[in-house]
Parts: C-alpha cells; sequence; structure tokens
C-alpha cells in the first residue's frame, strides 16, 4: 500500500475500526481449547485481539521491531530532570552499542531495535553505525523549545514529527514487520508527557506529575509549577492532537504518534511502551479515537499519571512489575507473553482434537 505521499487528514481518515466478526470467529476457537471456558484469562484476549487485527485465525507476531524515538527538550533549563541533558546522546549510543535495557530485553523476544533521532541536540557522528540501519536521522530541529516559555514547536514541525514515525512504522511494515513496539529516549521527556496527560484526559498535576527520573520533594514541585505555567502559557486545546503536541509536547512523542497512526493504518499491532510512550498514544488518539484498536499496553509505569492515560485510552496493561525505565522495555517483555498467547491459541489441541470430553 502506498504511503509515501499521505498528509494527516488522509491518514486518520483511513484508519478502520476492527471487524467484530474475526473476535467472535476466533471466541469460537477458543471455547473449543482444552481447558476449562476461557482458563487462560487475558491471554485469549489478546490472541483473539491479534486475530481481529490480522483477519485471520493463524496470527503470527515472529517479526518485531521497536522504534526507539529520542528527543531533547528545551524545558530542561527550568530544572525539571535529574540528570543532565547530555545523557540522551550518551544513551543513544548504549543503544547502538547493543548495550541498554531495551537491547537486552528485545534480543530476549528477537525483535530489532532502530533508533530514531526525532530532534536530539548534538549531531551524531556514527555514520558507521548508520550503515547498519540501527540509527535513523530524522530530525526536526535541535531540541525543542522551552514549553514553560512558549510553544514547544511550531505547527508545521509538530505535523513534520507526526507525519516521520508513520512514515518510518510505514517502511518497516513494507519489509515485513509484524508488530512493532514503541520506545523512548529523552531527557526531560516525562514533562512535555505529563503536560499532555493532563491536558487530555482532564486530570489534576498531582495526580499525574511524578518523579521521572528521580527527582527529589522540591523538585516535583518545580516540576509541577513548571507544567502549569505551560499549560496556562500555552492553552492547548485538548481535542486537537496537533494542537496540543506543538504547544506542550516533543518531537519524539510525535514520533511515537505517528509510528501509532502508521500501524493502525496498515492494520497491523503496535505495544506501546510506559508513560512517554503513552502520551504519544493520547496525541494519536486525539486524532484518531479509533487507533487503540490496534494498541496493546505494554505496561504500567510506575509514573503515577500513567494509569489515568491508560484508563482514558481504555486500555488495560500486560503486565505492571514497578518499573520506569522506558526505552520500550515494557513493551518488549509483553511481547513475551504475547507470543505465549498467539502460542496458545494455535497450538492448543481442541477438545475434539484430542478426545477429550467437553462440558454438557
Amino acid at each position: 500500500m502506498e504511503t509515501a505521499s499521505l498528509d494527516l487528514e488522509s491518514i486518520v481518515k483511513g484508519i478502520q475500526p476492527l471487524d467484530v466478526n474475526w473476535i467472535k470467529k476466533a471466541e469460537e476457537r477458543t471455547a473449543q481449547l482444552i481447558m476449562p471456558t476461557r482458563a487462560l484469562g487475558r491471554l485469549h484476549d489478546i490472541s483473539e485481539k491479534l486475530c481481529a487485527i490480522q483477519k485471520t485465525l493463524e496470527p503470527t507476531v515472529d517479526r518485531k521491531a521497536f522504534l526507539v524515538m529520542a528527543g531533547d527538550h528545551g524545558v530542561v533549563t527550568e530544572g525539571i530532570s535529574a540528570y543532565p541533558q547530555e545523557v540522551t546522546a550518551e544513551m543513544i549510543k548504549a543503544f547502538l552499542a547493543g548495550g541498554a535495557g531495551i537491547n537486552v530485553l528485545a534480543r530476549q523476544v528477537g525483535a530489532e531495535v532502530i533508533v530514531v533521532d526525532m530532534g536530539i541536540i548534538p549531531e551524531l557522528d556514527l555514520s558507521a553505525l548508520q550503515e547498519s540501519n540501527q540509527l535513523i536521522i530524522r530530525k526536526v530541529a535541535n531540541g525543542t523549545a522551552n514549553l514553560a516559555k512558549g510553544p514547544a514547536m511550531s505547527k508545521a514541525q509538530a505535523q513534520h514529527a507526526i507525519l516521520s514515525g508513520f512514515k518510518l512504522a510505514s517502511d518497516f511494515i513494507a519489509q515485513g514487520v509484524q508488530i512493532l513496539g514503541t520506545g523512548d529516549m529523552g531527557i526531560g521527556n516525562t514533562t512535555p508527557s505529563a503536560a499532555i496527560g493532563t491536558v487530555v484526559t482532564g486530570s489534576s498535576l498531582e495526580e499525574m506529575v511524578g518523579r521521572g527520573t528521580g527527582l527529589d520533594d522540591p523538585g516535583l514541585q518545580r516540576k509541577r509549577a513548571v507544567i502549569q505555567s505551560g499549560i496556562q502559557i500555552n492553552q492547548p486545546e485538548p481535542a486537537d492532537g496537533l494542537d496540543v503536541l506543538s504547544k506542550i509536547g516533543g518531537f519524539e512523542i510525535g514520533g511515537i504518534a505517528g509510528c501509532i497512526l502508521g500501524a493502525a493504518y496498515l492494520k497491523h499491532p503496535v505495544v506501546i511502551d510506559g508513560f512517554i510512550s503513552t502520551a504519544g498514544a493520547l496525541i494519536a488518539h486525539a486524532l484518531c479515537p479509533t487507533v487503540t484498536d490496534y494498541l496493546f499496553a505494554g505496561h504500567c509505569s510506575e509514573e503515577p499519571g500513567h494509569k489515568l492515560m491508560l484508563s482514558y485510552l481504555g486500555l488495560t496493561p500486560i503486565l505492571d512489575l514497578g518499573m520506569r525505565l522506558g526505552e520500550g522495555t515494557g513493551a518488549a517483555l509483553a511481547m513475551g507473553i504475547m507470543d505465549g498467547a498467539v502460542r496458545i491459541f494455535k497450538d492448543m489441541l481442541t477438545f475434539e482434537e484430542a478426545g477429550v470430553s467437553n462440558k454438557e
């Protein structure tokens, strides 16, 4: 399917809801498996949703890839992070060396890891690694502006970020990827994510804003004050995803939103990670609520607002392990659970095949 020339309006109009008839067909298959009725709980929900997304009773999620979106944030100058901004680029080098958390857990489930520079401040000199396709440069700008002082980016930049994510997702799906995972990297990015969560869900700052990478109490209060200032100055419109992203978002959050739109447009499943990925999902949902038909929530983060975000989207996390690393790590672990759900659905015998008496 040709997607290169699509604009955002066409993408949104082209996303179709799941065919509920495939859910029913999958439920009928589940009912015949040799176990008490739905004895494996939410594993059945996962496999049946995958059947509906792929329109088959033989779902496959063997070819996996993570798009780890990276960006820097002007709001870091307000002292809202426990780590210096230089860590963004340093962590990208760790991803490319294969030694970060997402690399380890992606290897466990056989997933590729692709790092995307959506807008970090430094220009990386990694030409040798780029040849391996581990790093893709889609830089919108060298970091966003300070959202506490005005819009984080222009509307044109916000649209550019989303369309870049959409195109990347489309490209990897065209190459045979069956399921995408979202990841992130960007010092300070829990601040725009919390701002997005506050505005879109209508939650309070106290409910939504957490400690990020480990702020102390004064730091947490400063972070909440900065977000409040940014919302008051910018006045983002909650129902307009592009407006929210441009005023209080981040380039990597826009890339994640675009990735989600791309997977939904092309009828492929996408597993979102934690707080930052879910901020991207909120932007995608504001643009097109139907995207949730194709979304799986990998886990529930320790960030307090993440539960509120997931509840707003109507998503139940596959895992809840007290994780808060980001990068895509929770989504990677969840993909292992999804592999198990698919194997049960396809490989388990039915009562008839096993010669076992079904219930009356």
